[in-house]
């Protein structure tokens, strides 16, 4: 008796010291992506917000234009009105990096994603690549704040590096805190996404906006644990988001997808719904410590 309750002991340790140093990256299935080609401001009213200044980042001269025109340049720290729980750290504040991400600690300025998740610090990645917006084809990013307990950051028709305008990505990013009313089938944050036309910047081994190192999709928390959509790095991602949104949810501060509603669909919801969908199966995969 005292042996197997030794060895009990013992293999719980063993388990514990793995599970201390190793980490845990999801895939979230494509299936959980709801077809849909409006953003959610749309769906709201009241427009994508205010152009956002960049205020530091790798291109120094493109940085702090009022216009908001710049490469590889981020704004911040921007107060986010709420405390947000993100992989159980607390934050307060966030960046907005013009290169599809917010991150919490510090900008980024980094155009090509590490890995999977995007970055090495906490991150939300709708579409993290390298965004130019230094063409006057392009759009800019812009940020809304005027409700309580949610900011809206959106990336409105951007080019890509090198200053190329022929090709334009719009997507949007809904983050609310613990204090927003959350509509049925809606989730503490959003990724909308309306005509994805490009996927990669010259400088990451692109070519016309496709090939080379494409962008990554989901979260992470800097230090191995994230959530990322299935195809995310990989060729194709552009076309797979293309005209999509997914809700999700947060679990001890862990993104999940949430399905849409069923029945009879919520006013606000009602242009958000496509067709069936099945979620919230997913693998995990261990990634290296």
């Amino acid at each position: 008796m005292l042996k197997k309750l030794i060895l009990t002991v013992v293999c719980l340790m063993f388990v514990s010291a793995i599970g201390s140093v190793a980490r845990a990256e999801t895939i979230i299935p494509q299936s959980a992506l709801v077809p849909s080609t409006t953003y959610y401001t749309d769906i709201i009213g009241g427009g994508i917000g205010n152009i956002l200044v960049m205020t530091g980042g790798g291109a120094t001269p493109n940085v702090g234009q009022a216009d908001g025109r710049n490469d590889d340049g981020f704004s911040g720290p921007i107060n986010l009105g709420f405390s947000l729980n993100f992989f159980g750290t607390s934050y307060t504040q966030f960046w907005a990096n013009n290169n599809g991400n917010i991150s919490f600690g510090g900008g980024i300025s980094d155009f090509t994603p590490v890995g999977p998740t995007g970055a090495s610090q906490p991150v939300i990645s709708p579409f993290f690549a390298d965004v130019d917006t230094r063409n006057t084809l392009s759009g800019v990013m812009r940020l809304r704040t005027d409700i309580p307990n949610q900011i809206i950051v959106t990336w409105d028709q951007v080019g890509y590096f090198k200053a190329n305008g022929d090709k334009l990505n719009s997507f949007q990013l809904v983050l609310r805190g613990p204090g927003f009313a959350v509509p049925a089938g809606e989730g503490q944050i959003g990724f909308f996404y309306k005509s994805m036309q490009w996927e990669t910047g010259d400088a990451s081994g692109g070519t016309g906006g496709f090939g080379g190192d494409p962008a990554a999709v989901g979260f992470g928390n800097g230090a191995g644990d994230g959530q990322v959509l299935a195809g995310s790095t990989d060729d194709g991602i552009s076309g797979i988001v293309s005209n999509h949104h997914i809700w999700f949810t947060l679990d001890n501060g862990v993104p999940i997808p949430v399905p849409p509603p069923t029945g009879v669909p919520e006013p606000t919801s009602l242009l958000l719904l496509g067709g069936g969908l099945s979620v919230l199966a997913g693998y995990i995969r261990r990634s290296k410590s």
